[in-house]
C-alpha cells in the first residue's frame, strides 16, 4: 500500500461520516445503503492490511451514527451492536465453515431482515417504562413517547416482569402508500421508502405525528437470555411471544446450512410478495451456549451474520469512459465505475453499447449513475442521478480513430462505428479471446492478458498458432509469470480442445451473426465443416431458423480465401470438424415446436433441458407468444407462466416433461 491508499482511507472515513451524520442526525440521506457498504467494506479492507493506520475517530469503531440532541440520550447496559454483512451464499457458507472449525456443530434460526428502524424496549414489573434507538450503540435516543403510540409493542406484558427486548419498527407498504397519497394532495413532499418514512415518523418531537403514521414492530432479540434460564434462540423467541410481542412467523429454524441456503432461495423469491420491506435474512446460531463459546470481534458477533439481498438497482461514480475494439472492428464505449456489489458479486466495469445509448442517457464523466443487472447477469448503466451534480462532471465526446492503431473510423448503419483495419492488433486479440472462450474451444487458461502478450511477443499470429504453441514450450516457461507448471496445463487443454463437436468451432471462428445457437443448427444439418463450405445462400435459408442475413454472412464468411486456409490449417493440425452430437430426433410431441423454460427444475439444468430439447427437434425460445407451443415449469415459475395461461398456451410440469422425454431415451 501506498500514500495513496492512506489519503484513500482518509476521503473514506470523510464521506461515512457525513453520511451518518445527515442519516442519524438530519434524518436525510444523501446516499444509498449499497454506496454505504460499499465505502465501509473498502475502509475495513484498508484498516484490516494496515491496523497501523487506523484513527479513533474512524466509522468502522462505531456501529451506528451520532444522536439527536432534541432527544434524551438513553445509554445501553447492553451495547446494540450491529451484524456483519455478508453478499453472497459463498460467504452464508463460509460463515457456517468457520463456526464449525471452533468446534461448533451449529443449528441455525433464520429471520427475515426487517428494513426498519432499531428498538430497545425496557419494561419494569411488566410495564413500558423507556423505548430508545440504537444510536452509536452504546447511547441511543429516548423516542418512548412515540413508540408507546405504536399498537403491536405492548404497554403491559402478560407477566410482571423486568425485561428488556430488543426489534425493528418498521412501516408496511400500504402505510407508506396512503400517507403518500394523502400528501400528494396537500402537495407534500413524497416519503421515498418505508424504512426512511419510519425513521422520521419515530423522530417527531410531536407524538401525535408519530400516531398518524401507523407504525408497526417485529421483537427478535434477548440481550440476556440467561436470566431467564433460557438454553437456545428459539426459546427466547417463544418466551418473547409468551409475554405479549409480535414475532414474524416467517423466522425458521433449521439443522444445517443447507436448509439456511433454501431458506434463503425461498425468501428471495417472496420478498416482494410480503407486507412489508425486507432487505435480506439473518442468520443466528441457535444454541446459547454456543454463541457465548464463538464470542464477538470488536464490532459483531461471531455467531451470526446478515445475508443481504441482491440490490436491484445501486449507485456508483462513473469513473471515465473507455473504448475497445472488438474482433470485428466495432468500437465500444465501455464505462469504468468504481467498484460496487450488485446481486453479490463485484462490477468495476459495463458496456454503454455505442455513442447514442450514451447521449440519450447523458452520461457525463463523474456522474453518480445507477447500475443494475441486465437479466440478472450484465451489469446495465440504467441512468445518471442528476440531482447529485457539481458541475464539474466531463460530457461525453465520440473518439474519432481507433483507440489502438489509429486508423480513422468508420460510421455503418445509424449507430455504430468500426475500425476499418483488418489488421488491427486488437481485432486479432478479440478474435484469440474469442475463439478459446469457454462457449467457443474452451481452452482454459488463457486470461486476455495472457492472450495480449503472446500476440504482442508474436507467438500468435493467426488462429492455427494457438496450437503451435507447444513449438515454443521452452520461450514461453521463461515469460514472468509463467511457469512449467501453468504452460503445461495450458498445452494440455489445447490438445484436448482439438476433440470438439464442430459446433463449438463454428462459434469460436467469430462469423458474424452466428451464435452459439446458429452454430450447433448448422453443425446438426450438414454435419462437416467441408460441407459448410460448399453450400450456398439458399441452403442455409431452407433451415428453420436462419434467415436472409444470418445465410448471407455464413456464405460470405466461406468465399474469404484467408478463412479456407485457416480451416485447413486447423485440419492439418488435428483439430475435429464433424459433428460429434447424436442427430435429432424426430418427435410428435417436439419436432418443429419451441418450448419455454421458467422456474427451478430439480432433474435439468435449464442447459441440460434445452440440449434434450433440441435433441427431440424442438427449440427454446426466451418469451412467451402466440407462436410459442409449450411452457415448461418448475418451482417458482415467474410472470411468463402467467402470460401463458393468459394465451392459453399448453403448460407441462417437469414431471410431465420428464415422463415424455423418457420414452425416447
Amino acid at each position: 500500500m501506498n500514500d495513496m491508499t492512506k489519503e484513500r482511507m482518509e476521503e473514506l472515513i470523510e464521506i461515512i461520516n457525513k453520511a451518518n451524520y445527515n442519516y442519524y442526525v438530519l434524518d436525510a440521506p444523501t446516499i444509498t445503503d449499497q454506496e454505504f457498504d460499499k465505502y465501509l467494506n473498502e475502509l475495513i479492507k484498508i484498516e484490516e492490511k494496515h491496523p497501523e493506520w487506523s484513527k479513533v475517530d474512524s466509522p468502522t469503531k462505531r456501529v451506528g451514527g451520532e444522536v439527536l440532541d432534541k432527544f434524551d440520550k438513553v445509554r445501553h447496559k447492553i451495547p446494540m451492536m450491529s451484524l456483519q454483512d455478508v453478499f453472497n451464499l459463498d460467504e452464508v457458507r463460509d460463515f457456517d465453515r468457520k463456526i464449525r472449525n471452533a468446534h461448533v456443530n451449529p443449528e441455525y434460526v433464520c429471520e427475515l431482515k426487517i428494513d426498519g428502524l432499531s428498538v430497545s424496549l425496557q419494561y419494569e414489573n411488566g410495564i413500558l417504562v423507556k423505548a430508545a434507538t440504537r444510536g452509536d450503540g452504546t447511547v441511543g435516543e429516548d423516542i418512548t413517547h412515540n413508540v408507546k403510540t405504536i399498537k403491536t409493542i405492548p404497554l403491559m406484558l402478560n407477566e410482571k416482569i423486568d425485561i428488556e427486548v430488543r426489534g425493528e419498527i418498521y412501516m408496511s407498504k400500504e402505510t407508506l402508500r396512503k400517507l403518500n397519497e394523502e400528501r400528494r394532495k396537500k402537495n407534500q413532499v413524497q416519503l421515498q421508502n418505508p424504512r426512511n418514512a419510519a425513521a422520521g415518523s419515530i423522530r417527531q418531537l410531536d407524538s401525535s405525528i408519530a400516531a398518524k403514521r401507523n407504525l408497526d414492530s417485529w421483537i427478535y432479540h434477548l440481550p440476556n437470555p440467561e436470566d431467564y434460564n433460557i438454553k437456545t434462540h428459539k426459546e427466547a423467541l417463544d418466551f418473547m411471544k409468551k409475554l405479549g410481542f409480535k414475532i414474524n412467523p416467517n423466522n425458521k429454524y433449521t439443522k444445517s446450512i443447507d436448509e439456511v441456503i433454501d431458506f434463503i432461495k425461498d425468501r428471495t423469491e417472496q420478498r416482494h410478495s410480503l407486507p412489508y420491506e425486507i432487505d435480506g435474512i439473518v442468520i443466528k446460531v441457535n444454541d446459547l451456549q454456543m454463541q457465548k463459546k464463538l464470542g464477538y470481534t470488536a464490532k459483531y458477533p461471531k455467531w451470526a451474520v446478515a445475508y443481504k439481498f441482491p440490490a436491484e438497482e445501486v449507485l456508483t461514480r462513473l469513473k471515465d469512459i473507455i473504448f475497445t475494439v472488438g474482433r470485428t472492428g466495432q468500437i465500444t464505449p465501455n464505462a469504468v465505475l468504481e467498484p460496487v456489489i450488485i446481486m453479490g458479486t463485484t462490477v468495476s466495469r459495463a458496456t454503454l453499447h455505442n455513442e447514442e445509448y450514451v447521449k440519450e442517457k447523458d452520461l457525463r464523466i463523474g456522474d453518480i449513475v445507477s447500475i443494475r443487472k441486465a437479466g440478472d447477469i450484465i451489469p446495465e448503466v440504467v441512468k445518471p442521478i442528476k440531482t447529485r451534480r457539481k458541475g464539474k462532471e466531463i460530457k461525453f465526446e465520440m473518439i474519432k480513430n481507433c483507440p489502438k492503431c489509429e486508423s480513422p473510423l468508420e460510421r455503418r448503419g445509424t449507430v455504430d462505428y468500426y475500425c476499418p483495419n483488418n489488421l488491427c492488433p486488437a481485432r486479432k486479440v478479440e478474435s484469440f479471446i474469442h475463439f478459446v472462450s469457454r462457449d467457443a474451444m474452451n481452452i482454459d487458461g488463457f486470461g486476455d492478458r495472457i492472450m495480449e502478450d503472446f500476440c504482442n511477443f508474436g507467438f500468435l499470429k493467426t488462429l492455427p498458432d494457438i496450437y503451435l504453441l507447444k513449438n515454443h514450450k521452452e520461450e514461453l516457461v521463461e515469460l514472468e509469470g509463467f511457469g512449467n507448471k501453468s504452460i503445461n496445463k495450458l498445452l494440455d487443454n489445447i490438445e484436448k480442445s482439438k476433440e470438439n463437436s464442430l459446433e463449438r468451432l463454428l462459434f469460436g471462428l467469430g462469423i458474424s451473426n452466428v451464435g452459439q445457437k446458429t452454430a450447433k443448427i448448422l453443425a446438426q444439418n450438414f454435419k462437416t465443416i467441408d460441407d459448410i463450405m460448399t453450400k450456398k445462400r439458399e441452403d442455409f435459408t431452407s433451415i428453420q431458423d436462419i434467415g436472409e442475413i444470418i445465410a448471407q454472412s455464413i456464405y460470405d464468411y466461406f468465399q474469404i480465401q484467408e478463412n479456407i486456409t485457416t480451416i485447413k490449417k486447423l485440419q492439418e493440425l488435428g483439430v475435429n470438424t464433424k459433428y460429434l452430437g447424436n442427430d435429432t430426433k424426430k418427435t410428435e410431441e417436439f419436432s418443429n415446436k419451441s418450448f419455454i423454460l421458467t422456474g427451478s427444475l430439480e432433474r435439468f439444468t435449464r442447459d441440460e433441458a434445452s440440449n434434450i430439447i433440441e435433441s427431440l427437434g424442438g427449440r427454446t425460445v426466451n418469451s412467451v407468444s402466440r407462436k410459442t407451443d409449450v411452457v415448461i415449469v418448475g418451482k417458482n415459475p415467474g410472470s411468463k407462466l402467467e402470460k401463458a395461461n393468459a394465451l392459453g398456451i399448453p403448460v407441462w410440469e417437469e414431471e410431465e416433461f420428464f415422463t415424455k422425454i423418457k420414452k425416447y431415451q
